[in-house]
């Protein structure tokens, strides 16, 4: 999943060739990242190891993970061709003391499935914060150059109009339902990163990332895009447990990746940056009716697949009502930084990847 796929190969080449990214600011520098099991958590330390193994650039990397043997496993290629990256057993509850300097601290570790915030919403909020307030002090401790926190477009709530979502937008979020409690505690620690650098000087940012996929992505991921993809690929109707009628932009993962970077370490302390592609901007269903139609799928699985809908399956808890999230990423593009792989070239390049 590594350098030898090509697609994947491909996206780690187009990071490290970034030219907006400083990367001279992470010359022998160590940063340590929570959630680097995850698919925008793996991107990045891969795009990381790429950059050291291939641009000459000396950093370490430090993963918080919760399982050594499965972490060795999730990265064997990586830590095989000689990247710096070392293990911190423990999760976000129970992080354990780290003696050496860290530099940079990028958070991205959180649970991502809504079915979890749904059932266990407390554990969501708790773990959240626990971990943010630890991280945020060990920066503050180590005077560290860098904290970004990977936040989500969820903090912006129920928005029920078609209008552009830039970051001083108002949020609607309900706090007496229970799976509000991942946006809420997204925004708990926004906001927290918010006090920390004013109060404490700790250069701390947010990015509200827009759902991303791509190249790197588990084969048992469940999450909706993987679901539409494994249907198609199988020839089989991608089936739908809603209208499919919320409207979001999407956002490639090796984007994703150049966007983290770049508010890393070029944006301003104390600020909060959208990131999507705006050119993805769709509605699950018409996101669903794309990946039916690839011609990836015409030509390699047998033609185009039907998108069925069977609201039989929602009761309303773990599926969030419909909503418009058309994310302003002007700021962020100010800095740089700009979405390269459209919403059909993210499937098709997922998918191509998955065949590796």
């Amino acid at each position: 999943m590594w350098i030898e796929n090509d697609i994947f190969h491909e996206d780690m080449q187009n990071i490290a060739q970034t030219s907006y990214i400083p990367w001279e600011k992470l010359q022998n520098k160590t940063i340590l990242i929570t959630g680097a099991t995850g698919l925008i958590g793996f991107n990045l330390v891969s795009a990381l190891a790429y950059v050291v193994l291939y641009k000459n650039i000396t950093l370490k990397m430090i993963a918080l993970v919760r399982n050594r043997e499965q972490a060795q496993n999730r990265f064997h290629e990586i830590l095989a061709a000689g990247a710096p990256l070392e293990f911190l057993i423990g999760d976000l509850n129970h992080i354990p003391p780290i003696d050496e300097k860290i530099n940079y601290i990028i958070h991205g570790g959180s649970p991502t499935a809504s079915r979890y915030f749904a059932e266990h919403p407390v554990e969501t909020i708790v773990t959240n914060l626990n971990g943010a307030t630890y991280l945020l002090e060990l920066a503050r401790k180590n005077r560290s150059e860098g904290f970004l926190f990977l936040s989500s477009m969820e903090v912006y709530g129920g928005i029920h109009c078609r209008e552009k979502i830039d970051e001083k937008h108002a949020s609607f979020v309900d706090t007496m339902v229970p799976r509000s409690s991942y946006p809420e505690v997204k925004r708990m620690v926004e906001s927290l990163c918010a006090c920390y650098a004013d109060e404490y000087g700790v250069p701390a940012k947010s990015i509200r990332l827009t759902q991303a996929f791509g190249a790197g992505i588990r084969r048992t991921e469940n999450r909706v895009f993987a679901q539409f993809v494994r249907s198609a690929m199988n020839h089989e109707d991608i089936v739908m447990y809603t209208k499919g009628g919320t409207e979001h932009s999407y956002l490639y993962t090796a984007d994703a990746v150049s966007a983290i970077l770049t508010v890393l370490l070029k944006g301003t302390r104390g600020e909060a940056y959208n990131a999507a592609n705006e050119q993805a901007y769709c509605s699950i269903k018409e996101m669903a009716e794309t990946v039916a139609n690839l011609d990836i799928i015409k030509v390699k699985y047998g033609g185009p697949v039907s998108v069925v809908v069977d609201e039989s399956k929602n009761d309303g808890k773990i599926y969030p009502p419909e909503l418009y999230m058309n994310l302003d990423t002007k700021k962020l593009q100010e800095l740089g930084w700009k979405a390269r792989i459209s919403l059909e070239d993210m499937f098709t390049r997922m998918i191509l990847s998955m065949e590796s």
